[in-house]
């Protein structure tokens, strides 16, 4: 036994000695220094990529950072970490080699891993290390600075029978020698660093005026970048691919390739995609490649990981760019596609370990599938990909099988300054081939969810989605000749403009002050049965069936009283403040639909509605309009048209109000209810005309004032409004209103009224609009109804009364069994009832019944239209005169007295109420007023109706009143619209696109077209119907998308102003920064410019001013260069939006700037 052992021992080491003589060659046997301790002299993914890596292997990690880093990821990841360059700027820091060397040697480091950029390509930081007895992890000194040296490493090239592109033999010192070099060559050239990469210090220059300028910036950005502002030019060849060889080497001559990446989807030379293995590439041409890359890498005693980069022309020739003396960002992929693990082989190496001990032959490394790099950025492609900064609010992955990611700073809560690099993750996607790996990078970008900061994401995702792409080859102009790359689509982020919504409120208050402490119920309203199947026909069918002329016979025809149900409309407009949301109206629009199919119509869009939909509830107003008419088919829509005003509160050119009348009419309104707010027949005209183009029913509608039974009021007498329905008869209007607008018909009234109209127009329907301020609205539509009309309106019992409308209930009750009767099931009426009386207790801090308790019949002497008597009370309460409304409202009487009586319905009833509360407010008199008012500063709204702006009041304008108040303005003769040129919807509709993306639609461009203020406040938040707002409650985003939202907690204010506001959305940890409006008042901040004011130029993106190029007074031509800023190591130049005069400059150098921060402002 002994004698077999002692064999077996000599065999092993005859074995072993061959084994070591054989392998001599190639790897002759050091010491190995074992590596115990590692610094990342890097900060971000790469740090934290080599600190696994060295987790793994056992090794103990170091981080260094800068104090604008104390919060970064990779300080935390590290076993230890230590702060570098106090005092210093942000990059600067990480340039520090003192500082770097002795945070190593004082704690024991062993070696230090440059990663990429900063010191990674610096021979003088890699001798530092070999100085300090630190191992560099990388080349030595002497191949560093070769490589570095660009123009030195083009010369090794040469000397290697690797093909060079035309360029400088050493790197140049001034612009004449960069001048010298394009008269000989030619344009186009490229500017290179001579001592970095990543795109920093490239500038391609296409012609000689702007050579310098490039060349400038060029230099700058280089030595911001490397320490070196050192350049050297090359011909720039056009639309090559851009294809990079993976090498390692080690310490005994051993070099080999770990084939290429496609690396030619670039951006300002900075690679946004990249591919391993590169698609579509010649097998000879590879080989090529793979060759000449080892054996310059050979030549050059090359060792550990490094890349070699070329340009293909399209003629399939290659040419040597440079080698990266360094592991690069997109290293990833060929760690997908060999299983090799290039941190670990550059550790190993490091040591002294040869290729072939840890098993790298080159006969060994196989290809496996494919895998693409996608660098995900916090740039705004939008606007030119400039970086984008900020707090990130949300933050959720796309991951899965075949998916890696590389981040550092991606997470919740994480600050992006505009200090470092862009890059929030690197996503890694790997499959069996391309179209593989393409479809599991485009999922994983799908899934990605990131707030708070602009992302590059929507871009990826079109690169991903193109058909080039996918099928074929590309080159580095595959982003410019792509342009429909920037077709991005918006990101919906909804759940988060919810809880940004929520966080003002919640550290503001609400958008609209309210006096009353009223909070609003917890109960939900019960939605009443409904029975299955299509809804009863109705009129709606007659309209469709037999056009709006037979439509008008129908309901002339009809026995019995029909009404028209003002609850989706004007009775939560006059009780509620308009703030009923689409939500709670759509839940009871399939039992309206069901049960009163025999009404005349639905008023539930057009007037005030419009525009608070936008400005108060963000919600759509189309939207409604379509939602509502899905849900109720059978039953007409009315709207309220405001003639030639439109929706709108001033005037449109014509073919705006003729073109919203179409759009309406195609979204499902039938009725158009036309008036003027000073009954000036031709603005009536011109909105019955427009309805009448649209196809939809003409109800020209008699807005009723005075009071026709009062024989001492002649002004508007009977012959009056009879006259008046004469003209819009003739101008063919399909039915006749009066709009009682606010409810001052009398039941003796209502019979002269409607009498006399029944019996000028036999054939004529007749629909009687009312509001019941004083109490007598049931008692005057019954009247008005005995007198021959065929429509009155009513409210349903809950929202019925006071300033709204009559009962319905009480109307169809006291019609039952006679000859009026509605056909309307009462005690349907009284489920409709209760579902609004719990659904009103929703709005209560809306609701006129917290300062108003009841009606009152002095509206009979103040005539104060049912709405804005409400808002006046509102106002009053608001403004701290709730104690003097009885005040509010004689001043309201007297000034409709100044103005000449006038009809008083919106905007006519605004003007009144304006210059009511400026006589309040002014403890005016009407005498003092009329005295004074040569000199008295007028409402804007009194002055314009005074000058004509609204059309002619019936008796023409009050004198001498009128013309002491406008002195020498302007006045407008005739229609004020006619004169107004067309509007242009194509340049609207471009400029919509332009500011807020490719989903813009028609109705889009008429709200901007009536709204162009509310539209854009609207579009800017977008936020979707909520249920009612608690401390806890649910909402639906869409089918099968329900939010559970918790509000949590406020935090303390801080220096930018703003309060943290914690929230739980559905069962995870969110929160929003929220500016707080009252601080800030006493906090100072930089101005920001303003768009919408010409000559104000803004920072195109948060960074730091590098230099201001012009002074106050400076006179500057459209296109030149004011200022130049620097984020992220980029450099801009801000240029002139226009040609005129420096009225101020707002920055310095060295300044900091927020993106929109006023930079200058330029007259002409």
């Amino acid at each position: 036994a002994l004698i077999h052992v002692g064999c077996e021992k000599h065999l092993l080491a005859v074995r072993r000695a061959c084994v070591l003589s054989r392998s001599a060659h190639s790897a002759p046997q050091s010491k190995h220094r074992a590596i115990k301790k590692v610094m990342v002299a890097n900060r971000g993914e790469i740090a934290i990529r080599v600190f696994r890596a060295c987790t793994e292997l056992g090794i103990r990690t170091v981080a260094v950072y800068s104090e604008q880093d104390t919060g970064q990821m990779h300080r935390q990841k590290a076993d230890e970490a230590y702060l570098i360059g106090k005092g210093l700027p942000p990059v600067a820091a990480y340039l520090h080699i003192p500082d770097i060397i002795k945070v190593a040697k004082e704690n024991n480091v062993d070696a230090i891993h440059p990663g990429y950029g900063f010191l990674s390509e610096r021979s003088d930081f890699a001798q530092a290390c070999s100085d300090a007895g630190v191992m560099f992890v990388g080349p030595t000194p002497e191949t560093v600075r070769k490589m570095g040296d660009k123009v030195e490493a083009r010369s090794l090239a040469i000397s290697a029978g690797v093909p060079v592109v035309p360029g400088t033999d050493a790197p140049i010192s001034s612009l004449q020698e960069a001048q010298a070099f394009a008269q000989t060559y030619g344009f186009p050239i490229i500017f290179k660093a001579a001592y970095g990469g990543g795109g920093r210090g490239m500038r391609v220059v296409r012609e000689y005026e702007e050579l310098e300028e490039n060349y400038q910036r060029a230099y700058s950005e280089a030595l911001t970048a490397f320490g070196n502002g050192a350049l050297f030019i090359e011909k720039f060849i056009e639309k090559p691919r851009h294809i990079e060889v993976q090498i390692l080497g080690d310490k005994y001559g051993n070099v080999i390739h770990l084939y290429e990446r496609d690396c030619s989807i670039q951006r300002r030379h900075q690679k946004v995609v990249e591919i391993a293995p590169a698609f579509q590439l010649d097998p000879h041409l590879r080989d090529r490649l793979h060759a000449d890359a080892v054996n310059l890498a050979k030549l050059v005693g090359y060792e550990n990981a490094g890349t070699v980069e070329f340009l293909v022309d399209k003629h399939g020739k290659h040419y040597f760019i440079e080698v990266n003396s360094r592991l690069q960002v997109e290293h990833t992929v060929t760690e997908e596609i060999t299983d090799v693990d290039l941190v670990h082989a550059q550790l190993h190496v490091c040591e002294g370990r040869s290729l072939p001990e840890l098993g790298l032959k080159q006969d060994k490394i196989r290809v496996n599938g494919c895998a693409i790099q996608c660098r995900v950025t916090t740039e705004d492609p939008a606007r030119g990909f400039q970086p984008d900064t900020g707090r990130i609010e949300v933050f959720r992955s796309g991951e899965g099988m075949g998916i890696r990611l590389d981040s550092a700073s991606a997470f919740q809560g994480a600050i992006i300054s505009p200090h470092y690099d862009s890059l929030l993750v690197k996503v890694i996607a790997s499959g069996k081939d391309l179209p593989t790996a393409a479809s599991k990078m485009s999922r994983a970008l799908a899934e990605f969810r990131v707030r708070g900061v602009k992302t590059n994401i929507p871009f990826l995702q079109n690169v991903f989605s193109n058909h080039q792409f996918l099928h074929s080859t590309v080159d580095t102009q595959f982003i410019d000749e792509n342009q429909e790359l920037f077709n991005l689509k918006p990101t919906q982020n909804r759940a988060q403009k919810l809880l940004h919504y929520l966080g003002h409120v919640m550290v503001n208050g609400p958008t609209t002050p309210i006096p009353v402490k009223a909070k609003p119920s917890s109960t939900d309203p019960v939605i009443p049965s409904v029975t299955m199947g299509d809804p009863p026909v109705g009129f709606r069918d007659v309209l469709l069936r037999d056009g709006p002329e037979g439509f008008a016979k129908a309901v002339r025809a009809h026995k019995g009283l029909l009404l028209m149900d003002t609850t989706f409309r004007d009775a939560h407009q006059s009780l509620l403040a308009t703030r009923v949301r689409t939500h709670d109206l759509k839940k009871i629009s399939p039992f309206v639909s069901h049960n009163f199919s025999n009404l005349y119509s639905l008023e539930n869009w057009g007037g005030a509605t419009f525009d608070v939909a936008m400005r108060f509830l963000s919600e759509c107003p189309w939207k409604r309009l379509q939602e509502l008419r899905a849900l109720i088919p059978n039953v007409p829509f009315q709207m309220l048209l405001r003639g030639a005003n439109a929706v709108g509160y001033t005037n449109y050119p014509d073919n705006a109000v003729f073109k919203f009348c179409e759009v309406a009419k195609e979204n499902g309104m039938d009725i158009f209810r036309v008036f003027d707010s000073l009954n000036y027949l031709p603005n009536m005209l011109l909105g019955m005309e427009a309805a009448g183009a649209a196809g939809g029913v003409v109800e020209a509608a008699i807005s009723y004032t005075g009071d026709v039974s009062d024989p001492m009021r002649q002004k508007y007498s009977l012959d009056y409004y009879v006259k008046l329905a004469d003209e819009l008869v003739k101008a063919g209007t399909h039915i006749l209103c009066i709009k009682d607008m606010a409810g001052l018909l009398k039941p003796e009234a209502s019979k002269l009224l409607i009498g006399a109209l029944r019996d000028r127009f036999p054939d004529v329907p007749i629909h009687v609009h009312t509001h019941d301020t004083a109490g007598a609205g049931v008692a005057a539509m019954l009247a008005c109804a005995e007198a021959g009309a065929d429509v009155v309106d009513v409210a349903v019992d809950s929202m019925a009364g006071m300033t709204s409308q009559p009962s319905m209930g009480a109307i169809v009750a006291c019609a039952k069994r006679t000859k009026l009767d509605t056909g309307i099931a009462l005690e349907k009426v009284f489920d409709y009832s209760e579902y609004w009386e719990v659904a009103r207790g929703l709005y209560a801090p809306f609701d006129c019944t917290a300062t108003m308790k009841s009606g009152n019949a002095d509206v009979y002497e103040n005539e104060i239209p049912g709405g804005q008597y409400t808002n006046l009370h509102f106002q009053a309460h608001s403004m701290g005169l709730g104690n003097k409304f009885k005040e509010v409202k004689k001043a309201y009487a007297e000034a409709n007295k100044l103005l000449g009586d006038l009809i008083k319905v919106t905007p006519s009833s605004k003007i009144v109420g304006d210059l009511a509360q400026f006589m309040v407010q002014n403890s005016l008199t009407r005498a003092e007023v009329e005295e004074r008012a040569d000199e008295l500063s007028f409402p804007l709204s009194v002055v314009e109706f005074l000058q004509g702006y609204i059309g002619i009041p019936h008796g023409g304008f009050p004198e001498p009143f009128r013309s002491k108040v406008l002195k020498s303005l302007n006045r407008i003769e005739g229609r004020p619209g006619a004169s107004l040129p067309p509007m242009d919807f194509k340049a609207l509709e471009d400029g919509l696109r332009a500011a807020h993306g490719d989903d813009i639609t028609p109705e889009d461009v008429m709200s901007a077209a009536m709204y162009p203020k509310v539209f854009q406040e609207f579009k800017e938040f977008t936020g979707e119907s909520l249920d009612t707002i608690k401390g806890e409650f649910n909402t639906n985003l869409k089918r099968g998308k329900i939010l559970h939202i918790k509000a949590l907690a406020l935090g303390d204010l801080n220096k930018a102003g703003q309060r943290e506001v914690f929230f739980e959305l559905n069962g995870q940890l969110r929160s929003v920064l929220v500016k707080d409006t009252v601080a800030m008042k006493e906090m100072k901040f930089h101005p920001k410019a303003q768009k919408s004011i010409k000559g104000q130029v803004g920072a195109p993106m948060p960074g730091k001013v590098l230099e201001v190029k012009v002074e106050v007074g400076s006179k500057v031509e459209k296109g030149q260069p004011l200022c130049v800023l620097s984020a992220m190591k980029m450099e801009t130049v801000v240029n002139s939006p226009m040609a005129g005069t420096i009225k101020a400059v707002h920055v310095t150098a060295d300044a900091s700037l927020e993106g929109d921060d006023l930079i200058l402002e330029i007259e002409e």
